[in-house]
């Protein structure tokens, strides 16, 4: 009976498991700390902005094609068999950079397999394992998981300027291979588990049957059946204009503001103040998906990015550092609308590859927007043409989320005689 009755769901410790894996995994220190090492790289190698911001290019392309991949990986064996073998070997990875990074070439290859590596411990083996916890209240557990995110983007940027500024780049990177050895592997570890059927539950859980676990587990879409909808290539256009707008203006944030005269120190502290909108995106986006419709929240946080964009674009001073936190707002709010609405419009039975797919489509926008950026910048000396145009692509990314219809799969709520077989199961 006891086994039943814990004062707190198992699923809600996993969660902050996963936040901690997440806040020490690939997305802090190669999405969110690389404006950081922009000038550091582009200084010690003498070389262009956009000659590094190639090289978040290369990570984010391929990220992008290896998110469907890792999600199909994942759907058959398992996150776990996943993710923890992929924190350990991307420790290694940024605890050995020096190998690799002796030349602009070696940073390309070594942000290449950072980024190979970096999605088995990612958002994508994360969120299948939270959503397959949760139903009624997976936008809550969703945002718990992202916080690690956001957290990340908070304090990993300043953190790693003064790690660069004390000990140069390449160990700033050894330094967080190891904090990822000692901090998040042996938390992640003991408490990561595959679905609540390990533990005789159901999603929140709820006691279980075998035969409304199986059931749980498999309603959904397949991807073939999942590709032929609308609702899909609606999504993953809306998500890649967004991402490619929101990742132009983080990745080049820091060089942005110090070519108007700001200190480093500085420029790093708007990076993190953007941070803090990520965070406050991830966490209050999965509470707000609980209580209100997707779609419409999609459309509150796009908006708001295009506002961000506006100030960057003519604001100065205090009005910039708020264009920052808007666009990280936003930023931050997709990581966990793209989950969310992957599951309610297509289910559980494929969700790690269809998922793939979607996050590959807001990873690979987000490369083509740095780079944009970084040729915008070289070409005009400026970064106002490119800035105008992600304001455009945002405004049509919101006329996208505006078109989609109601959930496919809206939060399940228990028959009679489900009642009565959970309430039997528990007593049992």
């Amino acid at each position: 009976m006891s086994r039943y009755r814990r004062p707190i769901f198992y699923g809600w410790w996993l969660a902050i498991a996963a936040a901690i894996g997440l806040c020490l995994g690939g997305p802090p220190i190669l999405v969110f700390s690389f404006p950081v090492f922009l000038k550091a790289l582009t200084e010690d190698f003498h070389t262009s902005r956009s000659a590094i911001s190639l090289a978040f290019t290369l990570h984010n392309l391929v990220s992008a094609f290896s998110c469907p991949l890792m999600g199909r990986l994942v759907d058959r064996v398992g996150a776990r068999k996943v993710i923890l073998p992929a924190t350990v070997v991307f420790a290694a990875l940024m605890i050995g950079n020096r190998f690799l990074t002796s030349s602009v070439r070696g940073v390309y290859v070594f942000n290449i397999l950072g980024a190979f590596i970096g999605i088995g411990c990612g958002p994508i083996a994360y969120s299948s394992v939270i959503t397959r916890w949760f139903d009624r209240r997976r936008g809550s557990a969703l945002a718990v998981m992202m916080l690690g995110v956001g957290v990340g983007a908070t304090a990993m940027p300043s953190v790693i300027q003064r790690a660069i500024a004390a000990f140069g780049w390449r160990a700033a990177y050894a330094l967080y291979g190891v904090a990822m050895l000692v901090i998040a592997l042996p938390v992640v570890a003991p408490l990561l588990k595959d679905d609540p059927a390990e533990m005789g539950l159901l999603p929140d859980g709820v006691p279980s049957t075998p035969t409304l676990t199986k059931k749980a587990v498999v309603d959904g879409l397949s991807w073939r059946e999942a590709r032929a909808t609308g609702t899909f290539w609606l999504m993953v256009t809306a998500y890649f204009l967004l991402g490619a707008s929101v990742h132009a203006c983080v990745i080049h944030l820091s060089a942005m503001l110090t070519d108007r005269g700001i200190t480093a120190q500085t420029a790093a502290l708007a990076s993190s103040v953007a941070g803090a909108g990520l965070l406050l995106g991830r966490g209050g986006s999965g509470f707000l998906l609980d209580r209100y419709f997707g779609p419409r929240l999609a459309v509150a946080f796009s908006s708001g990015s295009a506002i961000g964009i506006l100030l960057l674009l003519f604001g100065h001073g205090i009005s910039t550092f708020v264009g920052a936190f808007l666009v990280g707002l936003g930023m931050g709010a997709e990581g966990d609308i793209i989950a969310y609405l992957t599951s309610r419009y297509f289910g559980l039975k494929s969700f790690g590859e269809i998922y793939g797919y979607a996050f590959g489509a807001f990873v690979l926008a987000g490369g083509c927007g740095a780079l944009i950026m970084g040729i915008g910048f070289d070409r005009t000396g400026s970064y106002t043409l490119p800035l105008q145009g992600f304001l455009v692509a945002i405004c049509v990314a919101i006329i996208l989320f505006s078109r989609l219809g109601p959930y496919r799969y809206a939060v399940r709520e228990p028959s009679d005689t489900d009642i009565a077989r959970r309430l039997s199961a528990a007593a049992s």
